[in-house]
């Protein structure tokens, strides 16, 4: 196994993780045809088929599983070796790798176009979940140098930083019942369904543990893994949502969904940036880690201070 390349490696993994050489080929930027000799002479050098082809199905054969776990690590370490260089070099240039959970997607971008105006020469890859499992897998197999979400779980050696607040609040349609009240009795959601996040989720979680604090149990009208979904039912007028401020800011403005005041609400939690404890950043993901430190909390918090005076 001498002659493998770190080309071959790269091919070999984002084969693995698509489990598709076409969606492979368009990742890299590399034709399909190329992706393929690039596998095969990598199967040649191991000695083993590293994947099953039926047809257009691709899976990993047992040697390809075992295999990507040292290919992983090969190419974390290589990615360490050239951030300490980058170090060395103090460049900010390259490809910084952001984790995010989906409900970041709604503010990530604009924190992005300041970032990328003051630091021309990084080059951004955005990694968006729903399932924050995967998000912490893939960081911990270093292929992500940043992440942005709330509370990452404490199993995970993870250093967090929280960089701004996160409002969660309980959104309705326009003309709901609700809206002539002023700030209508928590108990007055036991007459209306709730449209909430699914199981597990961080909303979903912030939700739940905000219930049993007022010993309430209201139903749960429908579960739903989407926010734009949730969005479009409250809108249809199926329930009353329950999202992250930023996922209903743009309804919020244009009068299309309206926030419920309630009794202690909105729900802050943080915003955090981070990233693992023994990871060395990059020059361009330390850049944009102070960034986000030294700028973000400005920014969001003059958005969700104009939404929150909206109603």
């Amino acid at each position: 196994m001498r002659s493998v390349t770190f080309r071959q490696i790269r091919v070999f993994t984002e084969v693995a993780r698509q489990l598709s050489f076409s969606q492979a080929a368009e990742s890299l930027h590399l034709t399909p045809p190329a992706v393929t000799m690039q596998v095969k002479e990598l199967e040649s050098h191991v000695g083993l088929p590293l994947f099953e082809r039926q047809g257009r199905q691709v899976s990993l054969t047992m040697a390809g599983e075992y295999f990507l776990v040292y290919a992983k690590r090969l190419l974390s370490t290589l990615k360490d070796a050239d951030n300490v260089m980058a170090r060395f070099k103090r460049v900010e240039t390259g490809v910084l790798t952001i984790g995010l959970i989906s409900t970041a997607g709604y503010f990530l971008p604009q924190l992005l176009a300041r970032f990328q105006a003051e630091h021309p020469g990084v080059d951004v890859k955005l990694d968006v979940t729903r399932d924050i499992n995967k998000l912490m897998a893939r960081m911990h197999s270093n292929e992500i140098d940043l992440a942005v979400m709330g509370r990452p779980p404490k199993e995970y050696a993870m250093r967090a930083e929280p960089f701004a607040g996160h409002a969660m609040v309980f959104v309705c349609p326009p003309g709901h019942p609700l809206l002539s009240v002023g700030h209508p009795p928590l108990n007055a959601l036991m007459n209306h369904p709730l449209i909430a996040r699914e199981t597990g989720s961080e909303v979903r979680e912030v939700l739940d543990t905000y219930l049993r604090h007022h010993q309430l149990a209201p139903r749960i009208g429908m579960e739903i893994a989407s926010n734009e979904t949730i969005k479009a039912a409250v809108t249809a007028g199926l329930g009353i949502g329950f999202l992250s401020l930023h996922a209903v800011a743009a309804e919020v403005r244009n009068g299309l969904l309206h926030i419920i005041e309630f009794e202690d609400t909105p729900l802050m939690r943080t915003w955090n940036i981070v990233h693992q404890v023994s990871k060395v950043l990059s020059p361009a993901a330390e850049a944009f880690r102070y960034f986000v430190l030294e700028h973000a909390e400005t920014i969001l918090g003059a958005q969700d201070a104009s939404l929150l005076c909206v109603d």
